[in-house]
């Protein structure tokens, strides 16, 4: 069976969703599937360019090559379930969210002015119709579920898989400091868990891991609060050092906005580390049971603070919360979701 997974890539960047794609053809190949990965460019801005890279994935017929036919593809992010294949699989990791439920956020560019709501209308008729045709309609999760029903009135079963690190990931000693890992990004809000640690005992630290363009406001940030020696930057980091650094937190602070799965909630978990998240965080949601395996809060620093201090005041606690995540994260494997993309 010869496969092809479709990714909408934006040069430079490798976040969760880049992750995703090249796991899956992995996984694909260890099953001994003939698989490749299809890449495509990707810029969301300006608005005016959006339909002409949704064109792009339009004109591709991958139904064969060199002749020989392609038996399934699988699509993951907006635009890429644009493409033409008969047997055409959706696994969706998220549509265009500048168009969808992030309007009305500062995380949107889309305004209420003609042209703004005749191009969100026209993206959602597209997704609505691209995303139809689909043989089967899956999501990364049932936060992009519940998102499809709402805006495009279509059901996709959520197909929870495993982060990349997984088999690697492992517990260790709770340390003094709290972590952050991921794209540093406004729609990542670790702005919250920088303002949270103003309010946190000076003995426990936080520690950021990623790259993103709001490296240089996050680190002011911190300065103006005169907390910059307890918040340590270490940009991109190895993987190496990302399992090492999950060992030795206390817990992980992942408070994003409306995110789409959350690879860190997992990995956290994975390694025996309970997460401090918000109501308002999506993804982790589905995972983070609060005072169980976590906690969740409003998207307040002060309460992230709490938490925080509540973990740092009883490590037994922390550690049978971190516990408790591991056995809801080690169920969550790749075999079902090869067996239903493969069966749809």
């Amino acid at each position: 069976m010869r496969v092809v997974v479709c990714e909408a890539q934006v040069p430079f960047v490798r976040g969760g969703a880049e992750a995703l794609s090249r796991e899956l053809v992995r996984e694909f190949r260890e099953r001994g599937f003939d698989t490749e990965l299809v890449s495509l460019p990707f810029k969301w801005y300006p608005r005016e360019e959006v339909l002409s890279h949704a064109a792009a994935w339009r004109l591709l017929d991958l139904s064969e090559s060199m002749g020989q036919p392609i038996d399934l593809l699988v699509a993951t992010k907006f635009p890429s379930y644009f493409a033409r294949h008969p047997k055409k699989v959706t696994w969706l990791v998220h549509q265009h969210r500048a168009a969808y439920e992030l309007v009305d956020t500062p995380y949107s560019d889309f305004k209420h002015d003609e042209f703004d709501v005749a191009l969100r209308d026209r993206l959602v008729a597209l997704d609505r119709e691209h995303l139809g045709e689909c043989r089967g309609l899956f999501s990364i999760s049932a936060t992009i579920s519940r998102r499809l029903e709402r805006y495009n009135g279509l059901s996709a079963a959520p197909l929870y898989h495993p982060p990349r690190l997984a088999a690697r990931l492992t517990g260790g000693p709770a340390g003094n400091y709290v972590l952050a890992v991921g794209r540093l990004e406004t729609v990542k809000r670790i702005d919250l868990a920088i303002r949270a640690m103003a309010h946190v005992p000076s003995t426990v630290s936080l520690v950021v891991a990623g790259t993103g363009t709001q490296v240089d406001a996050l680190k002011a940030l911190a300065e103006s609060l005169a907390i910059g020696s307890r918040v340590t930057f270490l940009g991109e980091v190895s993987n190496e050092e990302v399992i090492d650094l999950y060992a030795g937190a206390l817990a992980v602070v992942f408070p994003p906005f409306d995110e789409d799965y959350g690879y860190v909630t997992l990995e956290a978990f994975l390694a025996h580390k309970p997460v401090v998240t918000t109501t308002d965080a999506g993804g982790p949601n589905e995972f983070v049971t609060d005072g169980v395996n976590g906690f969740v809060t409003s998207p307040d620093p002060k309460a992230l603070a709490a938490a925080i201090a509540a973990l740092d005041h009883d490590r037994r606690r922390s550690a049978r919360m971190g516990d408790e995540g591991y056995d809801v994260a080690r169920g969550i494997t790749w075999t079902g979701v090869i067996d239903r993309l493969t069966g749809a």
